[in-house]
Order: structure tokens, then sequence, then C-alpha cells
């Protein structure tokens, strides 16, 4: 494998992802309970715009708009047959943005959940779920990505179906899940418990990580429990995270993301000091908070102890229990069934769309 992305890190040492998608999507338009991924053929150049705006403030690695691109997601906008058109559109348009950038520029293929709950909880099975994140994977290869970007899992299950499916295609794979229950996904995953599955995989990970959830703090100190989880394997994965910008709240009928530039700025050089490599924003990041954060990492020295729960606090705001439990090494705090599976999770109001 022509692993372009293990060698951008060793070049550069941690990377700058971008931000969100559908947040950004809305501000240009784009109506709720639309399909982001229909506007790489219906406004390609609004999609182009985004990309470019990613580019120029800074970011690494960019995600393609195709995060809803299995055949499941895009069955609810009755495009369940144009998985190969959409996600090849979507990996065009940012691989020509990305390669127009005066430095080297990943492009990432986006690959969100089905929606659907998996076996045995639900009627789909893990090959079934497979064989669906096979068919957008290898569009999203044929449209020229770098890399194979599955984010916002919550269950295990769906981790190995998107995993096994990705790896068909024969690129490098990040794979993130969204800590959003009181230190764990929605289905009762821990970080180290997502460490763990990626172990038992027959497939070569390149980076695992949060994105997504309940803020910035979450994801820092779920950073931080992953690197504590994999300190004792030989081959680590890189560490990623990609935090909401702030927390959500309705102003004027709007969700409205509370994080500054300032704050996004603090949260990256935190996210550094705790071992990621791979650094971006998702629901409510603008390039504006993503040039703040280039700022943040450019200037940023190796060397910091890993952040306490009171750094984490101070600079970002509250943690939940199980967070701070499980930074203090105790795995019992309860976040939500550790034996439930599937995932219903869209979030069409961020990065993850």
């Amino acid at each position: 494998m022509d692993n372009s992305l293990q060698q951008l890190l060793d070049e550069r040492g941690v990377l700058l992802a971008d931000g969100a998608t559908g947040t950004n999507l809305f501000a240009a338009g784009l109506q709720t309970g639309d399909a982001p991924e229909l506007w790489n053929i219906d406004h390609p150049d609004r999609i182009a715009d985004l990309h470019r705006s990613f580019v120029e403030a800074g970011s690494d690695i960019i995600l393609t708009n195709s995060f809803g691109g299995t055949h499941y997601r895009l069955a609810l906008h009755n495009a369940s047959d144009r998985v190969n058109e959409l996600n090849i559109a979507a990996a065009h348009l940012a691989r020509e943005q990305a390669d127009k950038a005066p430095k080297k520029v990943l492009v990432a293929g986006s690959m969100g959940p089905t929606g659907e709950i998996l076996e045995p909880n639900g009627t789909v099975s893990i090959a079934q779920a497979q064989a669906a994140f096979a068919e957008q994977a290898h569009a999203l290869a044929k449209g020229g990505v770098d890399i194979l970007w599955i984010e916002t899992i919550s269950s295990a299950e769906e981790i190995e179906a998107a995993v096994l499916g990705a790896s068909e295609a024969g690129l490098p794979i990040v794979y993130t899940v969204s800590i959003d229950t009181n230190g764990r996904t929605m289905m009762g995953l821990t970080p180290a418990d997502t460490l763990k599955i990626s172990t038992g995989l027959n497939a070569h990970i390149t980076a695992i990580g949060s994105n997504c959830g309940v803020g910035a703090s979450e994801v820092v100190a779920a950073v931080c429990n992953l690197k504590t989880a994999a300190k004792d394997l030989t081959n680590q994965p890189a560490l990623v995270a990609k935090a909401n910008c702030g927390i959500p709240d309705y102003v004027d009928g709007e969700i409205v993301y509370s994080g500054t530039p300032e704050l996004m700025a603090s949260y990256a050089t935190l996210c550094a000091d705790a071992g990621a490599r791979i650094i971006g924003g998702c629901c409510g990041t603008t390039p504006t908070h993503v040039a703040a954060m280039r700022h943040s990492i450019d200037q940023w020295t190796a060397g910091s102890a890993s952040p306490d729960i009171s750094r984490i606090v101070e600079n970002l705001g509250e943690l939940s229990q199980g967070a701070r439990a499980q930074m203090n090494g105790d795995l019992s705090v309860a976040g939500g069934s550790a034996t439930g599976r599937g995932s219903r999770r869209s979030k069409r109001s961020g990065k993850s769309s």
C-alpha cells in the first residue's frame, strides 16, 4: 500500500484536517432534510468553494462531501442507485481543490454510518453493511481520494463492517467514533473499546480517534484515554481529534455553536499535547476556526505534558463523569449499554454530513 497519510505524518508531525460540512452548507443554502451528497451534482460550485476555503485556511486534509454516501442513506432521498455517481463526484470536487494547493493536501473519503441497526439487534447483517461500505469505498477510490475516513460510528459491529468494507479498496483507513454519552459512544463503547476493536480486524488502520460528540473537552479526554490504552501496542495508530466547535444551542430557530476561534485554537494545542497527530473540527467549525487552529498548531512544540482534567476544564469546559473516571483509570462508570449495538446517528447538522 502506498500510504500517503503515513508519509505526510512522518513529514509534518501533526496534520490539520478541515472543519464542518453540513453546518457550512446550511449557510450556503442547504435545507434541513436535504442530502448534502446531491449537491455534488446539483451545486458542485458550492462544494468546491467549501473545500477551497478549508485549503486556504491551512488544512492538510480535506474530507469529501460523502458522509451519507452508502446506498442505505441515499435511499432516504430516492438515490440508492447513485452511489457511484455521487461518491465519484464528491472525490473529484475535493481532489481538484487539493491539487491546486501550494502544498500537498490529502483528500479523505468521508464514510458515515449506514443509519441502520446491525444484527443481532437489527435486521442488517455485518456482511450486508460491509458490502455497502465497500461499494462506497470503491467509488471514492475511483474518484481519486488518498484515504478512506470512516466517521461518527457508535457500535462495534458497524466499526467492523465499515473497516472491512473500506479495506477492499486498498487505501489507508482512518476511523473515528462519536463519544457523546458520558464518556462513551451512544452504543456504550469507551475509547479503549474502540482501540481494542481495531486490533482484532484484519485490516491496516493508520489512525483512529474521536469526532463530533458533545464538545471539544470530551474529544480531548477521549484522545488522552486512547493514548493510555495504546501505550502497550507494538504498532500504534496515529490518534485523531475532530471535535464539534463548542456546544450547540438554538438561537432564533437556528443551531449555533458556542466555540470561538480562540477556543478551537486552544483545543488544537491541547489535542497535540494529548497525543493527537491529526486535528480538525466537526459540527460548527468554519474556515475561520480552522485558520486559528492552523496558527495554533504551527506555534506548538512537542514536549508539554498531556493535559489533565483541570487543564481541559479550564480551557474548554466541563467533562462528563464518565470521561473523568476514564482519565483516572476507572472504567466502571456507565455511559450507555456496553452490549447495545447499532447506530442511528446522522449528524446532518455538522461536518459528518
